[in-house]
């Protein structure tokens, strides 16, 4: 007896759970692109519609406030502005001077952390990270009483030493802030290079041995290439938070003189918002920091996969 092709062809079923998968993912993915679209992507998209209008007041001013359509006028009115511009100097040398602090010590840190032996690596871990964990305002204020003098026992100790620093002058607050900010910093970027240190391949750090590499030859010329994507992240990260740069100037400037209310852009637009109740100025002044933070961003991430290329 003969049997057919179809008949002996093995039936294929389909699992009734297969068909499930798309939706499942949808279900569970929902609510972070709701909270994302409500969060992150509405804001923005008001900001800038704010930043295409302007508040009139009509006749001499007493009367009614009326809302008209300027265009790019407040973005020109914002980058019209010396304060503004200026604000942006003083961000560009603090990041001059942060980031490559900032990037160098965690560096440092992640590799004494690696060579470190077993038992003292978590507690140096946890003390070198324990700085990250205090909130940045109470950080910048703890800083600003150990640099104010007269009441700070460390500037009281320099000066009986002989030693005259004024921490919250014209010439030394930049320094001071860029102090904090590593403090508060250099533990989280730490952990991220340690992290990358661990995966190392250790066959190649005793190849190295074997050929005669140091310990400080094999950090600088065998691990620091290798963990490379990582210190790109860092840097990604660093920059896109000095931008952001806010806590540390406002708590000092209640401190010091030397800075004002409007000291970098951020300053800028919290002051046009609260301070001259002028919202659509401030939100041109965010958009053109988000701007500068977004091409920045590309420029750190291009730069980034070329040293991995």
């Amino acid at each position: 007896m003969s049997v057919r092709l179809a008949d002996r062809a093995p039936r294929t079923t389909r699992h009734p759970i297969a068909g499930t998968g798309g939706r499942t993912a949808a279900i569970f993915l929902t609510p972070f692109f709701v909270l994302f679209l409500v969060a992150m992507i509405a804001p923005v998209v008001y900001a800038i519609g704010m930043s295409l209008f302007a508040e009139r007041r009509s006749g001499l001013g007493f009367g009614g406030t009326e809302t008209e359509f300027v265009g790019f006028g407040n973005y020109v009115d914002v980058l019209s502005s010396e304060t503004f511009v200026a604000g942006f100097g003083r961000l560009a040398l603090y990041c001059l001077l942060y980031i490559p602090v900032l990037l160098g010590t965690a560096l440092l840190f992640a590799l004494l952390l690696d060579a470190a032996v077993a038992k003292a690596k978590r507690a140096l871990q946890l003390l070198l990270f324990l700085p990250h964990a205090v909130p940045g305002v109470i950080a910048a204020l703890i800083w600003a009483y150990l640099y104010t003098p007269g009441v700070s026992p460390f500037v009281s100790a320099l000066e009986s030493g002989g030693i005259q620093i004024d921490f919250l002058s014209v010439h030394m607050v930049l320094p001071s802030m860029v102090n904090i900010a590593v403090w508060e910093w250099a533990g989280y970027n730490m952990i991220i290079l340690f992290t990358a240190l661990q995966a190392v391949p250790r066959e190649v750090l005793e190849a190295a041995r074997v050929d005669g590499a140091g310990e400080i030859r094999t950090a600088l010329w065998i691990k620091t290439p290798l963990i490379a994507p990582s210190l790109g992240i860092a840097l990604l990260f660093t920059v896109i938070g000095s931008l952001q740069l806010f806590t540390e100037p406002t708590i000092l400037s209640s401190a010091t003189t030397a800075v004002t209310s409007t000291w970098v852009p951020n300053m800028w637009a919290y002051d046009a918002a609260f301070n001259r109740n002028n919202l659509p100025q401030a939100a041109a002044a965010s958009i053109i920091l988000a701007l500068v933070a977004g091409v920045l961003s590309w420029v750190v991430t291009r730069f980034a996969s070329k040293g991995r290329a």
